[in-house]
């Protein structure tokens, strides 16, 4: 993993842990924000960026960019996606509101409802002592979701590789 990827992940992670309010709510679209402004995350990436391509065609397509400003490189049209890529493929997508899973899981959504969506989800619990969020892993094959949240509420979701997904957790780690 890139030092600058190593430094992201684990700036987020905090930033998450430490947020106190202002989380969205859940359900539909908020008022004043346009229709058809929610976008979907899913197991193979988002519409155009699929996990496993590489940052060399990404860039090529003029989707990936890189910026001074930011800490690691950025997706264009998606000021809340964060892309993870090890050993020149993208392995992960952090994403913020308004991405939402295609079970309708975003941040801000209660963690009763990510059980109840993926009833075979897998709890991760932050190391004692920490300001990193707890986990909650939904796998299906070797792709998988990571939702961190603070015992109520989703904070960030984090799709992808499964075997990323659970070494960012368990390593505390962020896509810069």
């Amino acid at each position: 993993m890139k030092l600058r990827q190593f430094a992201f992940i684990a700036t987020l992670m905090t930033a998450a842990s430490i947020a106190g309010s202002g989380v969205p709510p859940t359900g539909p679209t908020p008022a004043g924000r346009p229709a058809g402004s929610v976008e979907i995350i899913n197991l193979n990436g988002l519409q155009n960026i699929e996990f496993g391509v590489t940052e060399g065609e990404l860039t090529r397509r003029g989707i990936l960019r890189t910026s001074l400003d930011a800490c690691g490189p950025i997706l264009a049209g998606h000021d809340t996606v964060s892309p993870v890529f090890m050993e020149d493929k993208l392995v992960l997508l952090w994403v913020g509101d308004p991405m939402r899973t295609p079970e309708g899981i975003t941040a801000g959504s209660p963690v009763g409802q990510v059980w109840d969506r993926y009833p075979e989800v897998s709890r991760l619990q932050a190391p004692q002592g920490t300001h990193r969020l707890d986990g909650l892993l939904a796998r299906s094959g070797d792709r998988a979701y990571l939702f961190l949240h603070d015992g109520r509420t989703v904070r960030k979701t984090i799709a992808g590789y499964a075997d990323w997904a659970r070494r960012l957790f368990d390593e505390g780690a962020g896509p810069c």
